[in-house]
């Protein structure tokens, strides 16, 4: 049994998820051998699932999305470092309530792929995603050696907002570190930076952007980007135009920059924590995520995992909160059976509350189902 599982966002991590289907499962087949493999497709919990692997969690004191210093955490096993750009820049790391599209800053992500580099990573697994951010990655490359200045020769304000002053561009004292190692840009979007598509637009809002916020961080990544083409040449144009560019309010732009190569985050995150090797183990395979809906078949940890599992012939269901995907468009993504709380609690407040225990029932009869 492999329980290869995201987290359930705002109730359980995914180490408490592994953990209380385990014990579900073992309250019907008391000597049932489980193997519990916490996933992520590179957005927040990235980190722990590297952790629960058996990666060395490392922690650095870093600038927040505003600038306040906090502590964030990488992960380090040999030379590969996993690091997460949440950690520094993403959307908890902002007080209750508050929200600054314009001016957070990615520059603590910046520092934490600094930190990776110092502890003697040679390649550097990097996610993006739950970030509070739509700055193009221009904090990051900052705290990398970049210098954005505008038409006084002044460092641009951070933020997105304030890449509309950006007059010129230098990113000849960038770290020579990272012409050395491999970047692997791991994420589950893969949206440009600007236009419809583009990371203001889509995901603006979310990071408490207005509609007028939205085209002022459009027209200022678009700028950003033009500025670039003008001191580095047309690559810097096909970097915004490329997926993944969009990625956490742009940062993926900023890697892209920076040689990064983009591949979805979920398949990243698989090789780096030995799923192949566990999946042979195994003869049931449970995977799960908060929410079990469209976006989970674009990406998301358990399509991914199902994927792989699929083309291992090993059957998969899965564990959610909630579900609003049909029977066939699961059989499609390769899980067999969908398991939501909803099904034991129909109050989604409870679900929510009482995650755990009843997680516990769900994994019951899936072993009723399953194992019995």
């Amino acid at each position: 049994m492999l329980i290869a599982a995201d987290k359930f966002k705002g109730s359980l991590t995914a180490v408490q998820v592994a953990e209380r289907v385990t014990a579900g499962l073992r309250r019907i087949v008391p000597d049932l051998q489980v193997e519990a493999m916490p996933v992520a497709d590179g957005g927040d919990g990235t980190v722990d699932a590297a952790v629960a692997a058996g990666f060395e969690r490392r922690e650095v004191r870093v600038a927040g999305p505003l600038g306040d210093e906090v502590t964030a955490a990488f992960a380090l096993r040999g030379d590969t470092a996993v690091v997460e750009m949440a950690e520094a820049s993403g959307l908890q790391r902002l007080p209750a309530g508050v929200f600054a599209p314009l001016t957070a800053s990615t520059y603590g992500s910046g520092e934490l792929l600094r930190a990776a580099l110092d502890a003697g990573a040679r390649t550097i697994v990097f996610g993006v995603g739950g970030s509070a951010t739509t700055d193009g990655g221009a904090g990051m490359l900052t705290a990398l050696g970049a210098h954005f200045l505008d038409k006084d020769g002044e460092p641009v304000a951070p933020g997105g907002g304030g890449l509309e002053a950006l007059a010129t561009a230098d990113l000849s004292a960038l770290d020579p570190r990272l012409a050395s190692v491999d970047l692997v840009l791991a994420s589950d979007v893969d949206n440009p930076l600007t236009g419809p598509k583009g990371a203001p637009a889509i995901y603006g809002p979310q990071k408490g952007a207005s509609p007028e916020d939205v085209r002022t961080l459009d027209a200022a990544l678009a700028h950003f980007a033009k500025v670039l083409e003008e001191s580095f040449g047309p690559r810097a144009a096909e970097h915004a135009a490329a997926p993944g560019a969009g990625a956490a309010g742009g940062i993926g732009y900023g890697a892209l920059l920076l040689g990064a190569r983009f591949r979805p985050g979920i398949e990243v995150m698989l090789d780096v924590l030995g799923f192949g090797p566990a999946l042979e183990r195994a003869d049931l395979v449970i995977t799960g995520e908060g929410s079990l809906d469209e976006q989970t078949l674009h990406g998301k940890a358990p399509a991914g995992v199902a994927a792989a599992a699929r083309a291992a012939d090993k059957e998969v269901v899965a564990v959610c909160g909630r579900l609003a995907l049909s029977p066939e468009a699961l059989g499609r993504a390769g899980i067999r059976r969908a398991y939501p709380l909803t099904e034991v609690e129909p109050d989604v407040a409870k679900c929510i509350a009482d995650a755990g225990p009843i997680l516990e029932r769900v994994a019951e009869q899936i072993a009723r189902d399953f194992l019995s």
